[in-house]
């Protein structure tokens, strides 16, 4: 079987079936790919054949998110806290010992949930537009959900259901992108997310409002990131409305050594600059002597 032949597979969490994608050899050295919001292993579907050569690439789909099944009846609590128990499961599922993680939005309060419970597990990080840092933070973008998070009222539940439009969708895709590099930004993709949305709009409010969760536990990460000192690379789009520069630089409080790559691109780095993160990705990892 071809290393660039992508498999589609369930797995059986339990009260959650596991989507997930899979490339390359599975005897290779393994990497994870956890996406964020509005998205879903979709954002990785260009990235991973530039990788399979080398690496057992799997991108799975977090609940409430793409091909992945879990309960929408309210049996299912949509927190962080539950994702990065998913993801653990599928973890153990797949016996993963050891592994190179990538995060993105979402996927980073769930992947440093994963490493500082796990840290032998993680042989090195890849952050596109992940944060562990309040700096970064867009305050402007993100003020709405501050107020559900001081005050969860209905109103100010109701408030961030703007997030969930289809325009707010195609501005996370385009916000700090140069009028140059539009043409790159899939349509496919705007709309295979907001069909997401559409599908489980609780659901994501749910998150909105537990996002803050995320916030609280900052500082274990990055005493996780200072003390266990993973390699670590951060790739940016310094255009993100939801999370800026700062936030890349910030590893480097915590982690002198890493790697810091910002890209003249949005929130959504892959679409528009994938080949060039890409070659970055290949060079950290042989850096980091994360080869078979």
């Amino acid at each position: 079987m071809s290393a660039f032949t992508m498999r589609y597979r369930t797995v059986d969490l339990g009260n959650v079936q596991m989507f997930y994608r899979e490339a390359g050899s599975p005897v290779a050295p393994t990497v994870l790919l956890l996406h964020g919001f509005p998205t879903s292993s979709h954002m990785y579907r260009n990235l991973m054949p530039q990788l399979a050569d080398r690496y057992r690439v799997l991108a799975p789909d977090l609940p409430g998110f793409g091909s992945t099944r879990a309960p929408l009846d309210g049996t299912y609590a949509y927190t962080f806290a539950n994702l990065h128990l998913a993801i653990e499961a599928f973890v153990d599922a797949l016996a993963l010992d050891r592994f190179a993680l990538m995060v993105f939005d979402y996927g980073a309060p769930v992947g440093f949930r994963l490493a500082a419970a796990h840290p032998r597990r993680i042989a090195a990080i890849i952050t596109q537009n992940g944060n562990a840092y309040e700096e970064g933070l867009r305050e402007d973008t993100i003020r709405p959900m501050r107020a559900y998070w001081e005050r969860p009222s209905a109103e100010n539940r109701e408030a961030l259901r703007p997030f969930l439009t289809i325009e707010a969708t195609r501005m996370q895709y385009t916000h700090g992108v140069p009028v140059d590099k539009l043409e790159l930004v899939s349509p496919d993709a705007i709309a295979h997310d907001q069909a997401i949305l559409d599908r489980a709009p609780d659901a994501q409010l749910d998150l909105f409002g537990d996002y803050k969760s995320n916030l609280a536990l900052y500082p274990h990460w990055q005493a996780y990131l200072r003390t266990q000192r993973p390699p670590v690379l951060a790739v940016w789009g310094k255009g993100d409305p939801f999370f800026g520069p700062e936030g890349a630089r910030a590893f480097r409080k915590d982690v002198p050594d890493a790697e810091v790559h910002l890209f003249d691109t949005g929130h959504f780095a892959l679409e528009t600059d994938g080949p060039a993160i890409a070659a970055l990705i290949r060079s950290f990892l042989r850096s980091a002597s994360f080869e078979a």
